[in-house]
Formats: C-alpha cells, sequence, structure tokens
C-alpha cells in the first residue's frame, strides 16, 4: 500500500514537471514568434534614389523640337567686349618741353617787322603812335578777355597805372624783350608769343627763367601766379604774318 502511494506521488510530481515544460517550450515559442514579428515590421533602410539617366538611348537618333536634327551648338562663344582703357590726363612734367626762342631772326620777316615798330613806337613814349599798329575790324588787337567798347588807345591809356598810358608802353618793350615761344605751330592759329613764361608751369623754371620773371612782375606777384597754377601778367601775341593778335593780361 505504502509503495502504491510512492508511485503515485512520484507519478503526479513527474506529471506536473512535464506540463511545466511543455508550458515553458510554448511560451519560448511565443516569444520567438513575436520577435521575428517585430523583426519584420522594421523595414530596411531605403536606398538613395539613383538620378534618372536622361539621354535617349544610343541607338535611338537625336531630334530637335521639330522633329529634325537638333541645332548645333556654336564653335566659338562670343567673349565679352573688352574694357576701354581709360587714359589719365598727362601731367605738366610729363608734357613736352617748351622750345625757348631768344633771337628774333628766328621770327618770319612779317612777325619780326611787327615786333620792331610795336617797341618803336612803345620807345617815343606817346601811346597814340600805336593806334595805326592795333589794327580795327576783325583783324583787331585783342586788348581784354572780353571785348572793349571804348576807343582802343583810351582803353591801354586807362589801364596804365600813370594814367598817360607811358607804364603799358614800358610793359610792352620788356615784353618783347623776353624770350618767346612758337605755338599752335602749323595751324590756323599759329602764333608767336611773348613772355615764354605764359607756355610754361611756374614751379619748373630755373633760378635763371626766375630772374628773367622777376624782371616783369614782383616776387608777390609770382607766388600768386603759383597759387593761380599759371602766369597771368600781359602777354603778346603775333601771327606768323605779321598781324598783332593780342596785347593782354590774363591767363
Amino acid at each position: 500500500m505504502i509503495n502504491r502511494r510512492k508511485r503515485d506521488g512520484r507519478t503526479g510530481r513527474n506529471a506536473i514537471a512535464g506540463a511545466l515544460v511543455l508550458v515553458l517550450a510554448a511560451s519560448f515559442q511565443l516569444t520567438a514568434a513575436q520577435a521575428l514579428s517585430d523583426l519584420k515590421e522594421v523595414a530596411p533602410p531605403a536606398a538613395e534614389e539613383a538620378p534618372k539617366d536622361t539621354r535617349p538611348p544610343l541607338d535611338e537618333p537625336l531630334t530637335g523640337s521639330d522633329g529634325g536634327l537638333p541645332a548645333p551648338a556654336p564653335i566659338i562663344r562670343p567673349q565679352p567686349e573688352p574694357t576701354p582703357a581709360v587714359t589719365e590726363p598727362a601731367d605738366a612734367a610729363d608734357a613736352a618741353p617748351v622750345e625757348i626762342l631768344t633771337d628774333p631772326t628766328q621770327l618770319p620777316e612779317p612777325a619780326r617787322r611787327m615786333r620792331e615798330l610795336i617797341i618803336e613806337a612803345a620807345s617815343s613814349g606817346e601811346i597814340e603812335n600805336l593806334r595805326a599798329l592795333l589794327g580795327s575790324g576783325p583783324t583787331a588787337t585783342q586788348l581784354a578777355l572780353s571785348d572793349i567798347d571804348s576807343d582802343p588807345v583810351d582803353y591801354l591809356r586807362s589801364i596804365s597805372g600813370d594814367g598817360a598810358g607811358q607804364e603799358i608802353l614800358a610793359i610792352l618793350i620788356d615784353l618783347l624783350n623776353t624770350g618767346f615761344v612758337r605755338v599752335d605751330a602749323d595751324e590756323p592759329g599759329e602764333t608767336y608769343l611773348w613772355p615764354y613764361f605764359a607756355a610754361m608751369p611756374l614751379d619748373s623754371l630755373t633760378p635763371p627763367q626766375q630772374v628773367e620773371l622777376l624782371r616783369l612782375v614782383t616776387a608777390g606777384d609770382v607766388e600768386d601766379m603759383k597759387a593761380y597754377g599759371a602766369y597771368n601778367f600781359y602777354r603778346v601775341g603775333i601771327s606768323p604774318e605779321g598781324e598783332w593778335r593780342f596785347f593782354m593780361a590774363g591767363d
């Protein structure tokens, strides 16, 4: 009786153990199935889409928009227009040197004769003796930057410091005894110009040339001219044909 109970006890325990094994096995299978199910739900990362090749197949002919052959691309591409070079104005120091003439015999004969006549009239001390040389009409000697309304000899007398015109006569003689230059050579306005300072930068004068300038004007006048930027005292112009073109102050 006792042995049977023991067998029955062992048999019960064995049955319980077997049942537990079955339960554990079923639970493991269920967990594994869920794990696989979760893995299936995770989609693999999508690969980047490769750019589509829009070129036509090699065995198909290229066509233009109207069904014909496409227009060929230009062989030479147009180049941008070149930027024009900017030319800077030449400095006075870079300008061509002025040829200073000192010998009146270098003048054409008509111009030389007019110079001599002006000096002769001025040396007389009578300003009225200039009248025949000043001309009239279109060939009248220019005496100011603007037109004058008065008689030319009266005008010269009025601007003379002494009131009689003798200062003007002295200035004329001094000017025509300085060096001179030829301006606008071989052009309609070609002129022989006294003094040569009128065609030069004053800062470029040599010491001897500065002394020549100071024979005409004062040191204060020279400083004023430098501040102004050019010689602006009286000047005389005679054409190659002997026309007395101008006698006036200013630039």
